[in-house]
């Protein structure tokens, strides 16, 4: 079977001779794509009446329609169909998928993706530099273009705020990029709060990055942040959530990520920060569009293809949008060179879009891996055999033997430090309440709209640290919801309105060595299986897709209010005004710890 790693093409040094002869006649291109128009991400206009001719998975030439006569090459006629350069997804989390690379591959190329730049920060924070190594392993079996923006935040916090499984230090990060060509920048350096206030640690991974010449990826939330973010090396966010910080970033030399997500999820920041340009007039020559995150389920349905077409809804033309999906994302890592148009030298990554839009056809490096919406057996075949993780990473769930999940009652007047949820789930709120002495716990819960909410460290690291504090507004009044892809550090997030329902949902957990469940009257009505670091399933993306629908579903029967990726973030101590680590309640941005439970 032909190899569909990204590695089978050649690169481009290796091949100039053959594709200057394939150019200019002297020698037959292996396949011509004819009957063409074309989508220029270089121009910006489609061109009518145009075939591609490819060599050895790269495009030779583009030229008239009509121009091959020769007889050896493979003929595809794509009928006056549109040819546009596959997607470029300059920013995602592939555990956010929960599955491995080589499964994701499935999805992206469906979507018509055929390169993603993942920050892999999440198996980072369960299994350190070992974590990050494997998965830069499975990328490399991947039939998919993958490269790595190296973690930058390892823990996100302090270890007095929380405990982690990994501490990637700079000089860790040091070597990661001395060891992988496929780590070209640094990841999203989440912690934008000591960044701008010249913490040392902080500034020290800054420094291994651009010592290197590698670029680095942004996270920021305040537009007071903006000026010291980008005086220190940073030159893209994906975090622009409106179009006044969207213009600081641009007019700082930032780069912007326009992020496009389900609604429903925390991840659709896209309608707003693209006013930008709608609105204020900026070019969009330093914009691009990306994913972050996406479930198994969401992947399928709203990959880049998706998110580029929520840019032409915003108002773009659809030359632009699919040029921030593709050229722009390939131009900020400096690979437009190699990807992101139908330039000769180009790699053969190319789709087929219909009237919509919507990816038809995918080619990877010259091989169709998916024709008329679904893939080929070629790619079928490739999918079949994937990358088996180390296995330490099947054993990260390390849980003392008994462990109590809810607080004791206040037997006096209290004031309760309590989590605010509002949907989507990214932002919380600190709210303190008064709570009058009470015969149990369902009391409070009925007037204040209350639930537990507990951290419990997973990583074997600490004496069994656990974590009490209060929900308010999600909304979940019987049973309780739980997981292991408590960001960053990924310890184990439950809610709940009783002891047993919660102890159900972490045994579950610890049972199946990570996962996200449901759990109503001591059973568990539905779980997404995470056994490879407690965030990724081994198991193909429609398999997965389908065990999350089916959780969601569940999850929406439970009532809450945000949808479970946000419940995730909960314990994620770098964004205000509250959150919950297995150390206990931290307000941001302050970094302060403060009991659940005051005397009133």
């Amino acid at each position: 079977m032909p190899s569909l790693t990204r590695f089978s093409v050649k690169p481009l040094s290796a091949m100039t001779r053959r594709l200057a002869d394939v150019a200019s006649g002297r020698a037959e291109p292996d396949l011509v794509l004819k009957g063409a128009r074309i989508l220029s991400t270089y121009s910006e206009r489609i061109l009518p009446g145009r075939e591609v001719w490819i060599s050895g998975g790269r495009i030779a030439a583009v030229k008239p329609v009509g121009t091959y006569t020769g007889q050896s090459a493979k003929i595809y006629d794509v009928k006056g169909g549109l040819l546009a350069p596959g997607l470029v997804d300059p920013h995602i989390h592939i555990e956010s998928s929960m599955v491995t690379a080589c499964a994701y591959a499935e999805a992206a190329l469906l979507n018509g993706t055929t390169t993603i730049f993942c920050d892999s920060h999440e198996i980072g924070n369960v299994m350190d530099v070992a974590g990050v190594e494997a998965m830069l392993e499975d990328a490399r079996e991947a039939p998919l273009s993958i490269f790595l923006t190296v973690p930058s935040t390892v823990p996100a916090t302090s270890a007095e705020l929380e405990t982690a499984g990994g501490d990637l230090t700079a000089e860790k990060i040091a070597a990661l990029f001395d060891k992988w060509p496929e780590a070209v920048a640094l990841g999203e350096k989440m912690d934008f709060v000591p960044v701008a206030m010249g913490d040392e640690r902080s500034h020290a991974i800054l420094a291994a990055a651009l010592e290197r010449g590698r670029p680095v990826s942004g996270h920021v939330y305040g537009r007071e942040f903006v000026a010291a973010y980008a005086a220190s090396g940073v030159t893209d966010t994906h975090e622009a959530i409106d179009r006044a910080i969207a213009d600081d970033l641009l007019e700082a030399g930032v780069w912007i990520f326009l992020r496009g997500g389900p609604p429903t999820t925390p991840w659709h920041s896209l309608p707003e920060a693209i006013k930008t340009i709608t609105e204020l007039g900026s070019s969009h020559k330093r914009v691009a569009v990306c994913t972050d995150d996406r479930d198994a389920d969401d992947l399928l349905l709203f990959g880049m293809d998706w998110v580029a077409r929520q840019a032409m809804k915003a108002g773009l033309k659809p030359e632009q949008a699919w040029s921030m999906g593709s050229l722009h994302g390939a131009t900020r890592f400096g690979m437009d060179g190699d990807i992101g148009g139908f330039g000769g030298g180009r790699r053969a990554d190319i789709v087929l879009l219909d009237d919509g839009y919507k990816p038809v056809n995918t080619w990877y490096g010259g091989k169709l891996v998916v024709e008329d919406g679904r893939i080929t057996p070629l790619l079928d075949q490739a999918l079949s055999s994937r990358y088996r993780y180390p296995e330490a990473a099947y054993h990260t769930v390390k849980l003392p033997k008994a462990v109590r999940l809810t607080p004791e009652l206040p037997s006096g007047p209290v004031v309760t430090h309590t989590i605010r949820t509002e949907h989507p789930g990214i932002m919380l709120g600190h709210e303190k309440i008064r709570l009058e002495p009470a015969n149990d716990w369902q009391s409070h819960f009925d007037r204040h709209g209350l639930c537990f909410v507990t951290v419990v460290e997973r990583h074997g690291k600490s004496a069994g640290n656990v974590a009490h504090g209060l929900l308010s507004n999600f909304n979940l009044t019987r049973g309780a919801v739980a997981s292991s892809v408590g960001h960053d550090s990924h310890n184990i997030i439950i809610a709940g309105t009783n002891e047993a329902d919660m102890q159900v949902a972490l045994r579950a957990i610890e049972e199946k060595q990570g996962g996200v469940c449901v759990v109503m009257d001591g059973k568990v009505t539905a779980m997404v299986e995470l056994p490879i670091a407690g965030l990724l399933s081994d198991k193909r993306v429609t398999e997965v897709a389908e065990e999350v629908k089916r959780m969601k579903e569940e999850w929406k029967k439970a009532g809450c209010t945000i949808p479970y990726m946000g419940f995730n973030l909960i314990p994620l101590s770098v964004i205000p005004e509250i959150r919950i680590t297995d150390k206990g309640l931290v307000l941001v941005p302050e970094m302060e710890i403060v009991p659940a439970f005051e005397p009133a």
